[in-house]
């Protein structure tokens, strides 16, 4: 019962004050060690394409089971004080784990640099939030960009969490973010990181295989919740969620692209090279900077939604095994 209080409250929080940046964030704290392991790992193992590989294991190893035995371990010894401490911190760690908020205040503030006309600003904006090369975005590319980034994020950063914090409270939720977090940081197919980052990228595709079907169907279910095209994000969501070279990204962006009415994805640069994505959805209006509003809304109803059927499955569970 004091997991699903923790996430209950965890939620809260977030959508109440987003994260404290006078605070160390866990994340920052996994960047660092992901930073700190890296030339380490790689100056132990040879510089060839299966060394770099078993560097890159060992890394998501190391993180994932230490992340994971160290919150144990908080919460364990909270437990031996009190309770309430340990609901607690159980409370501030699931909290943490989630970034509902962060994520409205960093595409607002591209909604209201569109708003305002300033389109290199806009784009600074955005740039904070996808990794694509924004310098030649235009008004709409920036729009578009930062509705795929709710729509992502929204599974990645909110009800993946939820999950994973659902079914292993603090420990898993956070081993969670150790592995996105790895993911963000060197799961990417350029040169430095093909190899070192293949195991990276491979992890974080599996975990997130069931929770971004989940959130797919969360934003389709949210969709005539929150004002939006309920129909069209079935439709959508039905004929696209598997148009992407991810196996997880076209889940919930093909959702968000029906429920809006506009289409996602199309080329995008990374690291001076134009990348070809399947597009989503179909163009039934132009975008526009108020879908950055739309597609907010959208999450926040969708990951609500989530919360109750997390909080409800962990209840059931707990009751069918005479725990509560």
């Amino acid at each position: 019962m004091t997991t699903i209080l923790a996430l209950v409250i965890g939620f809260v929080l977030d959508a109440v004050f987003g994260d404290p940046r006078w605070l160390p964030h866990p994340v920052v704290l996994m960047g660092r060690a992901i930073s700190a392991l890296e030339p380490r790992l790689r100056a132990a193992f040879p510089s060839t394409q299966r060394g770099l590989r078993a560097a890159g294991k060992v890394l998501v190893a190391i993180l994932v089971i230490s992340t994971f035995v160290l919150t144990s371990a908080v919460l364990w010894l909270c437990g031996l004080v009190s309770p309430w401490l340990r609901l607690a911190v159980e409370s501030w760690l699931s909290y943490q784990a989630l970034a509902a908020c962060e994520l409205r205040r960093q595409t607002m503030a591209v909604r209201a640099e569109l708003l305002r006309g300033d389109l290199p600003a806009a784009r600074k904006a955005v740039s904070m939030v996808v990794g694509r090369e924004t310098a030649r975005l235009d008004e709409a590319g920036v729009a578009r960009a930062a509705v795929e980034t709710v729509a992502e994020n929204a599974s990645d950063g909110v009800i993946a969490p939820l999950v994973f914090l659902a079914v292993g409270g603090a420990p898993l939720g956070l081993a969670y973010k150790a592995v996105n977090t790895m993911d963000s940081m060197i799961g990417y197919r350029n040169e430095r990181y093909l190899d070192f980052g293949r195991a990276a990228a491979l992890t974080d595709d599996v975990v997130n295989w069931l929770p971004a079907r989940f959130a797919g169907v969360c934003i389709v279910a949210a969709a005539p919740l929150a004002g939006l095209d309920g129909a069209g994000a079935l439709r959508v969501w039905r004929s696209d969620r598997h148009k992407s070279e991810s196996p997880n990204a076209a889940q919930t962006e093909s959702a968000m692209a029906g429920a809006l009415g506009i289409h996602l994805n199309g080329d995008a640069t990374y690291f001076g090279k134009v990348v070809h994505k399947p597009q989503l959805g179909a163009d039934t209006r132009p975008i526009e900077p108020d879908d950055i509003r739309r597609a907010v809304r959208l999450m926040y109803v969708a990951c609500a939604l989530a919360l109750g059927v997390c909080a409800c499955a962990r209840m059931a569970v707990l009751l069918v095994l005479g725990r509560m």
